[in-house]
């Protein structure tokens, strides 16, 4: 007599092989939490990456997550619940998808101050799609699924489990009666997406071919379809320019004589500009928040806009007067060129983008090159350009090193790829991490500030101990420098004082620093060694950490603002 039911299995060996099958080749995880769990793991060749925080760990499962398509796995105890809910804000605002495993104690100790305990679930609400409690092994099979079905479909976001038992013991020693195993689909971004209805492609046609200025916008939500060949076939076949928001920067080379670069509150000037001045606006996998559209002004409201997105829910959220295409960015992108005949006039339109970016280009050339010390961070950038290989991944933090990265550094390259900071300081190195483990083959380099550095650099001893080969570049000025004229015209017109307290640090040898984690350490000051020492650390495929000494006092690039009403 046969039966559709498999052998019961306890839940440490229920949640390995569902790992495995899901596709998970790292989990990051502080101690202590699902140890039998871990164990078995090790058995079934999951890599097991301890870090030295939660939120590292968090930051490592997201960048993973963003370069490989998969979805990232993070776990901690019940004490560090909280540390991990935090380190998931990133990957919330920038819709990865993270499954994110905590341990809580047990029933009979709840409400009656147990040591180390807070409830969970309000910690996760703001960060996570759902957060769900595993009461007991035999709910794994349907929890577990949704949950990496959740983290995965529509817009992906960070999913929690909160399992019971301080460490998940609980889960780990109770049997699972039916234990099926999640489908492999669902380890990654689906493959096959909504598809964009035949009317709504029209009437996004019609209203273009009404515009005479229309502009992509790029988002996130392209690359996750891996709309690459499409935006750029659709910017080309009808000559339309693209600028892309930071989450979108990458979806095509820097380089390209189409390419506007990024737009928003991290533009380079002649973004915001040629964004305003566009009187049609297409919003590819792009929501619209207040960082890719400079607080909402560029374009400006009342601006026709048509917005491709798989989630309906964005669509129109921020901007009236709004076409509606709810579909897959790749296929809607294709169906909309096919469907539409360049008008004279986007030629005209992008030549004179290209004329406009050029001569801004040009005129910050004498940066790029220039020979001065301590070290102009545009002339970084530009070293960082021409050393990252063409399959290169570049890890960005917030601030200015996401503005520095925005604006200076070049992605020539269409396998390049850019990750950035959604808004925590101190995520790119983890992050960079991670994101090497979920892409093993591709170089890896870390752009990080000194401030930032300081949040995580306990995971060069992580770095070491698994040999990942990330390279770690520190913009080294001793400051925030994103802050520094804001707080000295704090001070305009007292006597005395001290402004350095509030944001001004060091100096520190990061490279002395990570020498003593184990790491090679290499500190540059002169100019002239930059080329080779980027190219020869990323040629060497081991840890690596560059500190530069840069000037703190020079400007990024700021965005361009538009005329007051």
């Amino acid at each position: 007599m046969s039966t559709n039911r498999c052998a019961p299995k306890n839940g440490a060996r229920y949640i390995a092989e569902s790992f495995k099958k899901l596709g998970v080749s790292h989990v990051f995880f502080m101690d202590a939490i699902l140890r039998p769990t871990l164990v078995e793991m090790e058995e079934l060749g999951i890599n097991r990456i301890l870090a030295h925080s939660e939120k590292s760990a968090a930051y490592m499962a997201d960048g993973y997550a963003r370069v490989s398509g998969r979805v990232g796995v993070c776990m901690a105890q019940s004490v560090g619940a909280a540390n991990l809910a935090a380190g998931l804000q990133d990957a919330y605002l920038h819709r990865a998808p993270v499954v994110a495993l905590t341990g809580r104690k047990e029933p009979m100790l709840r409400y009656r101050n147990a040591y180390q305990e807070v409830p969970h679930t309000p910690l996760y609400a703001s960060v996570t799609k759902a957060s769900m409690d595993v009461a007991e092994a035999r709910e794994l099979p349907h929890l577990l699924a949704q949950a990496f079905r959740q983290a995965s479909d529509g817009s992906p976001r960070p999913v929690h489990l909160d399992l019971n038992g301080l460490g998940g013991e609980v889960i780990e020693k109770g049997e699972v009666t039916n234990p099926v195993i999640p489908p492999a689909a669902l380890g990654r971004l689906p493959e096959d997406r909504p598809l964009a209805a035949p009317r709504a492609i029209a009437e996004a046609s019609h209203r273009l071919m009404q515009s005479a200025r229309p502009v992509l916008v790029v988002g996130a939500g392209a690359i996750q379809a891996e709309a690459y060949a499409e935006v750029l076939a659709f910017a080309e076949h009808l000559n339309i320019p693209i600028a892309t928001s930071l989450g979108g920067r990458g979806i095509i080379p820097t380089t390209h004589p189409k390419h506007i670069g990024t737009v928003g509150t991290y533009s380079a000037p002649p973004g915001n500009r040629l964004v305003y001045e566009a009187d049609l606006v297409i919003f590819v996998g792009c929501h619209a928040g207040d960082q890719p559209t400079n607080n909402y002004k560029v374009p400006a409201q009342g601006t026709p806009i048509i917005q491709i997105d798989l989630d309906g829910q964005e669509i129109g959220r921020n901007y009236p007067n709004v076409s509606k295409v709810w579909g897959c960015p790749k296929q809607a992108l294709a169906d909309l060129a096919e469907m539409t005949t360049a008008r004279p006039e986007w030629a005209e339109w992008a030549n004179n983008v290209a004329e406009v970016v050029g001569s801004w280009r040009a005129n910050m050339e004498p940066l790029s090159e220039s020979d001065a010390a301590p070290i102009r961070v545009e002339r970084l950038c530009r070293e960082i350009s021409r050393a990252l290989p063409e399959n290169g991944v570049l890890v960005a933090d917030t601030g200015y090193s996401g503005i520095w990265t925005a604006t200076m550094l070049d992605l020539p390259h269409p396998g390049q790829c850019y990750l950035r900071a959604a808004g925590s300081l101190g995520w790119a190195f983890p992050a960079a991490l991670g994101a090497q483990c979920g892409a093993p083959d591709r170089p890896v380099v870390c752009f990080s500030g000194d401030g930032a550095f300081y949040y995580h650099l306990t995971e060069l001893e992580t770095q070491k101990r698994w040999n990942i080969p990330v390279v770690t570049v520190i913009n080294n000025n001793s400051g925030f420098g994103q802050g520094t004229p804001k707080v000295a015209s704090f001070y305009e017109g007292r006597e005395g004082g001290n402004p350095a307290e509030i944001n001004r640090f060091g100096p520190t040898d990061f490279a002395a620093v990570a020498r003593d984690f184990g790491v090679e350490g290499i500190r540059v000051e002169d100019p002239a060694e930059l080329g080779p020492v980027l190219q020869n650390a990323i040629a060497a495929r081991k840890p690596v950490l560059i500190d530069v000494v840069t000037d703190i006092h020079p400007r990024a690039p700021e965005a361009w603002e538009p005329p007051a009403v």
